[in-house]
């Protein structure tokens, strides 16, 4: 890593180095620090340092849940008689995130090394990357990396002289949006078809195969390397109580500059889509930020002033999530984009619970009907009770993902359904 172990100067983790040409050649990684401190943490670092320095650290999952990583972690049983296994999330299906995906193309080497200092400290040997079908390319980027770590003997038998094992293993999902959900991509990886799974058993006790397993994100995996070097209190230094470190921010929009931005955690939505994302294409105060992925409730324009934290966002009614932000200026039809994420999660539920399996077809059936102006207010009535009822009553959350766009519509922006209903008779 080259980052300053000075906090005040700390600007990127992840994507420290993300700009460098060639990036993703090992040799070109180590000469910008890739895996220099790895013969560190594997000769004088044990499992419970490790844990401990991620615990100190304040990292919280950076996939949405925001779940602590080191106490994650320490929920693994030990001496099971059992493998434990490691599974990086990179089916990255979230509507408006797309951070993790450059974390693979350009910069690989760091979330191996990630993978390795997590495997190191949860003993597992066999790790794995379930990657999006999607992203071809950085499939085949992170192969060619793997490659290249398994001939420098990062990754293998008897690590750097180590004693310690890991083999990694990329597998590529095949587009479904429910396989971001860690059971469900449990599942599928086991050769199954991707639905979640009743929790409890958790994975940490009962995952792949059976066994202790462990399911974190890209961005989580990534900042692993910086915690271990630099220490845990200096993570917890950056950014605010409860939500310390940095996150990569996927801008999208109406904004002159999208695009993924790393900030410290409790810099303000304005501040993000002001002095990072150019401002706004049209006017100066945004119709709607949707602020962690499609997935998550709307805010509007008197909550540009909160600070991006998960406590924050809490607070002002939705999530961090994914850390997606979609920004809309007054030229957005937010009928027509209901309507599109309904379609969007009608096609993607696995369809394991009927609330979701019926659900979010009735609410795309319906909001088709009022953009096109052919709903009534019986039509609103149903959307809303769809809506609300869909909630806390199935295995995972994607029927309460595919209602957020639709209860956020009806409680903010109620005039722009009511003028589509009225456009049937004009």
């Amino acid at each position: 890593m080259t980052i300053s172990s000075d906090p005040k100067q700390v600007k990127q983790i992840c994507f420290d180095n993300i700009n460098v040409p060639d990036m993703n050649k090992l040799a070109v990684a180590r000469e910008h620090g890739a895996y220099a401190f790895l013969p560190t943490v594997l000769k004088e670092f044990d499992s419970a340092k490790i844990i401990d320095e991620v615990k100190t650290s304040g990292l919280r999952g950076r996939g949405g849940a925001g779940f602590p990583t080191g106490l994650k972690w320490s929920f693994v049983p030990r001496n099971t008689g059992k493998p434990t296994y490691l599974l990086c999330n990179a089916d990255e299906g979230e509507p408006g995130t797309f951070k993790d995906r450059d974390i693979m193309r350009f910069d690989p080497h760091l979330l191996i090394e990630g993978m390795i200092m997590a495997g190191f400290a949860l003993n597992v040997h066999d790790a794995y990357i379930y990657i999006r079908g999607e992203f071809l390319h950085e499939a085949n980027v992170m192969n060619e990396a793997i490659a290249e770590a398994y001939a420098a003997n990062l990754l293998g038998e008897n690590i750097l002289g180590s004693g310690y094992s890991m083999h990694l293993t990329v597998h590529r999902g095949a587009g479904a949006y429910i396989c971001g959900e860690e059971t469900a991509l449990i599942e599928s990886l086991e050769g199954k078809p991707g639905r979640p799974r009743f929790k409890p058993p958790f994975p940490a006790v009962e995952g792949f195969y059976g066994c202790p397993t462990v399911v974190n994100n890209v961005e989580t995996l990534a900042t692993v390397p910086a915690i271990l070097e630099f220490g845990g209190q200096w993570h917890a230094s950056i950014g605010v109580p409860n939500n310390t470190g940095c996150k990569i921010f996927s801008v999208s929009g109406h904004v002159n500059k999208p695009g993924n931005y790393e900030v410290p955690m409790g810099t303000s939505l304005k501040t993000l889509i002001e002095e990072y994302c150019g401002g706004l294409q049209h006017g100066t105060v945004p119709k709607v930020i949707i602020p962690g992925g499609s997935s998550t409730p709307w805010l509007t324009a008197e909550h540009y002033d909160t600070p991006l934290t998960y406590d924050a966002l809490m607070k002002a009614g939705s999530f961090l999530g994914s850390g997606a932000i979609i920004v809309m200026d007054e030229t957005a039809d937010l009928v027509a984009l209901t309507h599109r994420l309904a379609h969007f999660y009608a096609h993607e539920s696995c369809g394991q619970c009927t609330p979701c399996r019926e659900g979010t077809g009735w609410l795309e059936r319906i909001m088709d009907r009022v953009e096109h102006g052919k709903g009534n207010a019986k039509d609103v009535a149903v959307l809303k009770d769809a809506a609300t009822h869909m909630a806390g009553r199935t295995i995972c959350a994607l029927a309460e993902g595919a209602a957020a766009p639709v209860l956020s519509l009806l409680k903010f922006f109620p005039e722009d359904v009511k003028t589509r209903l009225a456009e049937k008779s004009s």
